[in-house]
């Protein structure tokens, strides 16, 4: 049994990076980026007017009362031909400056009758104006290599010139559920049954990590029919069996599984968690989740998304932050827990955690209540409110 830790670092050490694809910008959304994407072109390429008013060229201060002749107007997309020496153009937000032109009196500041435009405050120092280049110019790096794209970024590269990137290919994860109690959702329940209801959670869950995900449906508890799933996931990247994790006699997930790859891990000093099993063949993975629904779900943000990031690149990791514990804990025992919590932020950005009061691995409930895995060490000494904890936020 390995710590998660080293479970970690063996899918890291296990996986290779999916090969990179060429997308439109305006559908790279959620995928991460395979190489850097440096701006096309200066944004503003010009100094623009930041505000509607009057551009003129101040080489002093100038004081209310001072009339000014308005030689014309430059919309936005239409710039103003000639040099600006004296006098004063009118523009609007995002017109391009006039040349010569170094200073916008805002319109709330003039009297305008005519051509004539009279100031009515004071202007101490030339200001309105955002400089070529104040967003980004051409050759910056706008969003460096292993980014999450978000639909922001999208916006970012279009407004830089770039139409297409280069991305991770999307991972392939295909699951099923193991198990002869388990039956779809609608279906009437015999004694002994319960619904399959990992998938619909989980599915989505993959589809926000990035990950073309499909549920295969249930395998029954015989070889044959797990034989048949792993059969169908042929070209998933990773297969997830759910359920037949353990070592009852009718657990037969992990049996098939070690017949088709070689297992490098096999269970993990975690709770909820342990029977987790993991393994590569060729070019495909299969990661084994217990069929307990917590377990299956911490599984997930555990083992499962530092997966995806090793496909796209990345380092397996958690993304642990530090938050305040809001109520005693006792001891903990000999395997790390990730304990299901809320967490909640208070007004000075201090993170506060409070652990959920049940914690038995078979309650979706408790996990639908909560926003957090929050992460105990082997044997770790009781904790008292106010000390801090480590967190992994969902």
């Amino acid at each position: 049994m390995i710590s998660v830790d080293d479970a970690l670092r063996q899918i890291g050490s296990s996986l290779k990076p999916l090969p990179s694809v060429t997308v439109p910008v305006g559908e790279a959304a959620g995928r991460i980026l395979a190489e850097a994407v440096r701006a096309k072109v200066t944004q503003p390429p010009t100094a623009v007017s930041a505000m509607d008013g009057y551009a003129v060229n101040m080489v002093a201060p100038m004081t209310a009362g001072t009339q000014i002749r308005v030689l014309g107007e430059a919309p936005a997309g239409r710039p103003y031909v000639g040099t600006l020496t004296g006098g004063a153009v009118r523009v609007f937000t995002g017109s391009a400056m006039p040349t010569g032109a170094n200073h916008v009196i805002i319109q709330e500041h003039v009297e305008r009758h005519g051509d004539t435009a009279t100031l009515t405050h004071d202007q101490r120092a030339a200001r309105n104006v955002r400089p070529a280049g104040g967003d980004f110019a051409e050759g910056d790096v706008l969003a460096p290599a292993l980014r999450w794209l978000s639909p922001i970024d999208l916006s970012l590269l279009s407004a830089a010139g770039v139409v297409e990137t280069s991305v991770y290919r999307r991972p392939r994860i295909a699951l099923f559920a193991n198990g002869d109690e388990l039956v779809p959702p609608g279906k009437d329940l015999a004694r002994g049954q319960v619904y399959e209801s990992l998938s619909t959670g989980l599915l989505p869950l993959l589809d926000s990590w990035g990950a073309e995900a499909c549920f295969l449906g249930i395998a029954a508890d015989r070889e044959s029919a797990v034989e048949a799933m792993f059969e169908a996931a042929s070209d998933a990247d990773i297969v997830v069996p759910i359920g037949g994790a353990s070592v009852g006699d009718y657990d037969v997930a992990k049996a098939v599984g070690r017949k088709r790859f070689d297992l490098y891990v096999e269970k993990v000093a975690v709770k909820p968690g342990k029977p987790v099993w993991f393994g590569t063949k060729a070019e495909q993975a299969v990661l084994g989740f217990p069929g307990n629904p917590a377990s299956a779900f911490v599984c997930a943000h555990l083992f499962l998304r530092p997966a995806l990031q090793a496909l796209s690149g990345g380092e397996p990791r958690l993304d642990l932050r530090t938050a305040i514990l809001d109520a005693p804990l006792p001891p903990n025992g000999p395997r790390e827990h990730f304990m299901r919590a809320s967490v909640a932020e208070e007004a000075e950005g201090r993170l506060v955690c409070q652990p959920a009061a049940r914690q038995d691995s078979s309650l979706l409930s408790t996990f639908a209540a909560s926003n957090a895995l929050l992460r105990r060490g082997p044997n770790e000494e009781a904790r008292a409110a106010g000390d801090p904890v480590a967190v992994l936020l969902f």
